[in-house]
């Protein structure tokens, strides 16, 4: 059975950590060329110098990339095209979660602008630029990382991060519709509370963890490769008759939400949710 992403060619933001990482070695071993794109360079020419040891063979590159800087983006793209020649699968992946992000009163106005710099507006340049790119490949997907506070939202404020995954799923939604009829398609994937350094970071004490864990059906936080594998089926042509949804892969978290009666607030079934 060949691969999954055979002749495909995949341009992942935040390949150097967490879900992008494992996403990157993922999409590598499953036939694809990547490029592999990070703010961090150290990150990210480890996991492609991994990538193209693993395989034996030069499979992927290095891009350094501000998401939040339009031309990095663009450049990311040219690469793709210009090293392996056609662009099918972005993956806008690349994400920040400030720890002073808190709610509508306390938060300061520069950890929401450069909140949104990050996850909005670099999801809207990668999006921008794959669009031509893959209408040039004759089609593929784009995967942009949302959250399931987007859907839900959260219980403890975080009302940047809450606030930007938002906008990438109306962003995902609007775009899947006006590309459909190209053979581009648009989703984006919802993790749960991930053990990733992006939350392990935010979540520093071990109280914080234990007061996330609660409300996990399952009973533990996800791993990154569970998420890449979700990525890997809305990259492939397994996933060809999806696009506009909201993937959420979250250990049961949002069928374990419930509205009591006479509240406005949603809960969980264990009580308040504190967001991914």
């Amino acid at each position: 059975m060949p691969n999954r992403l055979t002749n495909k060619v995949a341009l992942i933001t935040g390949a150097g950590s967490g879900i992008g990482l494992e996403t990157s070695l993922l999409f590598a071993h499953e036939g694809a060329r990547v490029v592999c794109a990070d703010v961090n360079q150290d990150a990210g020419t480890a996991v492609v110098k991994r990538i193209n040891e693993e395989l034996k063979s030069e499979v992927a590159v290095f891009v350094k990339v501000d998401v939040s800087r339009e031309s990095d983006v663009k450049e990311a793209v040219r690469v793709a095209e210009e090293r392996f020649g056609k662009l099918h699968i972005v993956f806008n992946n690349a994400g920040i979660m400030h720890p002073s992000d808190d709610n509508a009163e306390t938060t300061d106005e520069k950890v929401w602008d450069l909140t949104m710099n990050i996850n909005v507006k670099g999801v809207w340049f990668g999006c921008k630029h794959a669009i031509p790119a893959i209408r040039r490949a004759g089609g593929g997907s784009v995967i942009n990382t949302a959250s399931f506070v987007a859907v839900r939202g959260a219980a403890t404020p975080q009302l940047a991060y809450t606030t930007s995954k938002g906008a990438v799923l109306a962003m995902t939604r609007e775009l899947a519709v006006i590309h459909a009829r190209e053979n581009i398609r648009f989703n984006a994937l919802c993790p749960g509370p991930i053990r990733t350094p992006l939350l392990m970071n935010f979540l520093n004490t071990e109280e914080k963890k234990q007061r996330r864990l609660v409300h996990v059906p399952v009973g533990r936080f996800g791993e990154a490769i569970e998420q890449a594998y979700a990525a890997l089926f809305l990259a492939s042509d397994e996933s060809t008759f999806i696009t506009g949804t909201d993937f959420l892969v979250d250990g049961g978290l949002s069928a374990a939400y419930v509205t009591p009666e006479g509240s406005t607030t949603t809960h969980s079934v264990h009580g308040n949710y504190s967001g991914v």
